[in-house]
C-alpha cells in the first residue's frame, strides 16, 4: 500500500508541473488584460526547442534558457499582432497554437524515438533514501522545485509590490492606467512574453523530464488544461497550485485504478482528463459573481491609446 501511494503521489507530481508552470505564465498574462490561448502551441515549440538543443549541446541548463526563448519567441509575435496591430486576441491565441503543433511537428521529425539528456533528480543526502518521504518530497528535478518558487514569486510580486499592483491595475482598467501615465502596452508586452516564456520552460519539462523520448504534440492538450486552471483558479495563485495538483491526480487515477484490474476501456482513461476539465468549468460557470469579482475587467479587451 505504502509502495502504491508513493508511486501515485510521485507520478501526480511529475503530471502537474507543466500544468503548474504553464498556468503560472497565463496567469500573469491575464492579469495584465491579455488573453492568450496560445499556450499549447508555446509549450510544444518549447519542448522541441529545449530537446534540440539538450541534444546538440549536451546540456539541458542552456535547453531549458533555449525553450523558454523559443516560447517567449511565440509570446512576441502573439504581442506583436495583438497589442501593437490590435488583431483579435482569441483567434490569434487559436492561430498560435495551430501553427506551434505544426511547426515542432515539422523541427521535431527528425528527433523521432531519438534520446536527449533528460533533467538530473535532485537526491538529498540523507533524506532522499527515507521511505515514502523522501520519493514523494526529495528525490525530483530541480524543475518541480523551481515551478513551486515561480507560483511563490508571482504570487508575491502580483500582491506585495507596487510593480505587480500597476500590472493588476492595467488588466482591471486599461484606460484609467494610461490616464495616470502607465505605459500599457510596454506592460502588457512584458507579461506576455513571462507567460511564453514559462509555456515554453513547461514544454520543456515534457521533452526532458516527463517523457524525454520526442514525441509529436506531445503535450496532448496540456496548454488547454493551464488555460482552464486559470479559471478554476479565479486568478488567484493558491488555487491554481490546487487545480494543478487535483488534475495531475485525475491523470493518473484513471491509469492506477486500471493497474489494479478494474475494467476501465482505454479511451476512457484517455478522455478523462479533458471530461473533467469540462465538468469543473461548467461548475465554475455557473457562479457569476465569483468571476466577476475576481476577472480582471480589461481581459481581452484591445487597448486604444490616446493622446
Amino acid at each position: 500500500m505504502i509502495y502504491f501511494l508513493t508511486a501515485f503521489l510521485v507520478s501526480v507530481i511529475a503530471a502537474a508541473t507543466p500544468l503548474l508552470l504553464a498556468a503560472t505564465g497565463e496567469l500573469v498574462t491575464e492579469k495584465s488584460g491579455v488573453l492568450n490561448l496560445g499556450v499549447e502551441g508555446m509549450m510544444l515549440v518549447g519542448a522541441v526547442a529545449g530537446f534540440a538543443v539538450a541534444q546538440s549541446t549536451g546540456s539541458t541548463i542552456i535547453a531549458l534558457g533555449a525553450a523558454c526563448l523559443a516560447g517567449a519567441a511565440m509570446a512576441l509575435v502573439f504581442g506583436f499582432l495583438t497589442l501593437t496591430m490590435l488583431a483579435n486576441q482569441v483567434a490569434t491565441g487559436l492561430a498560435l497554437t495551430i501553427f506551434g503543433r505544426g511547426f515542432s511537428a515539422l523541427a521535431g521529425a527528425g528527433f523521432v524515438g531519438t534520446a536527449a539528456p533528460t533533467l538530473p533528480k535532485l537526491n538529498i543526502p540523507a533524506l532522499s533514501g527515507i521511505p515514502f518521504v523522501g520519493p514523494v518530497f526529495f528525490s525530483h528535478d530541480a524543475l518541480i522545485y523551481a515551478s513551486f518558487v515561480l507560483l511563490a514569486a508571482t504570487a508575491y510580486f502580483l500582491y506585495r509590490t507596487h510593480a505587480g499592483l500597476i500590472l493588476r491595475a492595467v488588466g482591471d482598467s486599461h484606460d484609467a492606467a494610461h490616464a495616470i501615465g502607465y505605459p500599457v502596452i510596454r506592460i502588457r508586452y512584458m507579461a506576455t512574453l513571462f507567460g511564453g516564456a514559462l509555456a515554453g520552460l513547461a514544454g520543456a519539462y515534457m521533452s526532458l523530464s516527463y517523457s524525454p523520448l520526442w514525441a509529436e504534440d506531445m503535450t496532448a492538450g496540456r496548454g488547454w488544461i493551464a488555460l482552464a486552471l486559470v479559471v478554476f483558479a479565479a486568478w488567484r495563485p493558491l488555487w491554481l497550485l490546487v487545480g494543478a495538483y487535483l488534475f495531475g491526480g485525475i491523470m493518473y487515477l484513471s491509469l492506477y485504478v486500471q493497474g489494479l484490474g478494474v475494467p476501465i476501456p482505454s479511451p476512457l482513461v484517455s478522455a478523462l482528463p479533458y471530461v473533467g476539465t469540462v465538468v469543473v468549468l461548467v461548475l465554475i460557470s455557473r457562479d457569476i459573481r465569483r468571476i466577476r469579482l475576481n476577472q480582471p475587467a480589461s481581459l481581452s479587451k484591445p487597448f486604444h491609446a490616446t493622446a
